[in-house]
């Protein structure tokens, strides 16, 4: 424990009948009269003392308490009495400098570099390196993805190992209770939709009694403080699997599947969704979403836009859990090539321009090089979404 050293003689007005016992944490050390019950009064007292063949300068000891929970009790002095003592030249000692740690034996003697930076200054020590730490990551930082359906049990999800579609009554609200005990406060939910309910334009995405709308307003009724993200696109309704319209020659009609999305925002805002995450791809949809939220009086509701959504394999999983694969060909028309990079800037420079407040990128492990390219070219959060294989 760390211990302040007071070092005698001391010229202090008297210090009557100071009793070692009274005072937890204050020891005698060295040779004194006696150990039990040592008493002093005044400058004498002290004084003869230390005549005693000086056999010991340090008299007292105030040690920090062996126990962290114990008070340590103060001696008693006035602040003008410990500071006339200062001034008079009686400065109480501090514990030593630690000595200089020994180099290993071989060692060779070499002058000192004449370096006027020293980089390793800043990682000396964990504390150090913990003040100067450039990245931070905590549980506030994650959004959890939850899966969710219209059934009372929580159902495995076969592709992904230790996931389940959550039953939205009970084990919803579980899952998110456990989140929250470790830090984990934001929350994006994941529908599956019955096949009865689906059709080709997705109009139960809108329906305000719909699973999602249902599940938010449980959340945050149990969790006003919880930050409830959604999904924004047709495919978990739509009867094709696409996250748009499709036309009878296997086209998505970008327009109109952005009219849909933008109702969909709409009735999720209207259930308390704090932040609308669009993941369709569709061109024009941020500005558009931004301009019926705020038309519906939704102007603090969030958007987070799937900026660079590339076209991958890693979707499969979660296609599974949410009983949303294409019904025929593939996304590709939409979602972004993975053999583009640039491509990417013209995505978060139109999201930006439209209204973004964050941006994302997924998947989120294997595009770090997008993700270092957006944080370098836009001032905008950039979230990343990791998806993968089991």
């Amino acid at each position: 424990m760390a211990s302040i050293v007071f070092n005698t003689p001391c010229d202090f007005a008297a210090i009557n009948s100071l009793d070692c016992k009274r005072f937890y944490g204050l020891r005698p050390v060295g040779p004194l009269p006696t150990v039990v019950d040592v008493k002093l009064s005044g400058i004498l007292g002290i004084q003869a003392m230390a005549a005693r063949g000086r056999q010991s300068r340090r008299i007292f000891a105030v040690r920090a308490s062996d126990s962290r929970d114990a008070v340590t009790k103060k001696i008693g002095l006035s602040d003008a009495e410990c500071e006339a003592a200062v001034v008079a030249g009686n400065v109480p000692e501090a514990p030593p400098v630690p000595p200089k740690p020994a180099a290993p034996a071989g060692t060779p003697e070499v002058p000192s570099l004449p370096l006027s930076r020293r980089p390793r200054r800043n990682r000396k020590s964990p504390a150090m390196r913990a003040s100067f730490q450039e990245t931070n990551l905590s549980p506030a930082n994650f959004v959890y993805p939850l899966f969710i359906h219209e059934g009372q049990e929580d159902t495995p999800i076969g592709a992904m190992p230790g996931c389940y579609r959550l039953g939205w009554r009970h084990g919803l609200v579980e899952e998110v209770a456990k989140a929250r005990d470790v830090g984990v406060n934001s929350v994006v939910l994941f529908p599956k939709v019955p096949d009865a309910l689906k059709s080709p334009t997705g109009d139960e995405a809108y329906n305000d009694n719909g699973l999602v709308p249902r599940a938010i307003q449980l959340l945050k009724d149990k969790y006003p403080d919880l930050v409830i993200y959604t999904d924004v696109a047709l495919d978990p309704y739509s009867s094709d699997g696409h996250d748009g319209i499709v036309r009878e020659d296997g086209v998505i009609m970008n327009d109109e599947t952005v009219h849909q999305l933008c109702k969909q925002a709409v009735s999720q805002a209207r259930a308390g969704a704090d932040v609308v995450s669009p993941s369709d791809m569709m061109d024009g949809r941020v500005g558009a979403i931004r301009a019926a939220l705020d038309a519906a009086g939704f102007q603090h509701v969030s958007i987070m836009s799937y900026t660079a959504k590339y076209a991958s394999a890693f979707y499969g999983p979660f296609r599974e859990a949410l009983d949303s694969n294409p019904r025929f060909g593939d996304k590709k028309t939409y979602q972004m090539n993975p053999a583009n990079y640039r491509e990417a800037l013209v995505e978060a420079h139109e999201d930006e321009s439209e209204g973004a407040d964050i941006i994302l990128v997924k998947p989120g492990l294997p595009y770090l090089d997008i993700i270092r390219l957006l944080r370098d070219k836009s001032p905008l959060p950039i979230a990343a979404y990791q998806a993968n294989t089991p």
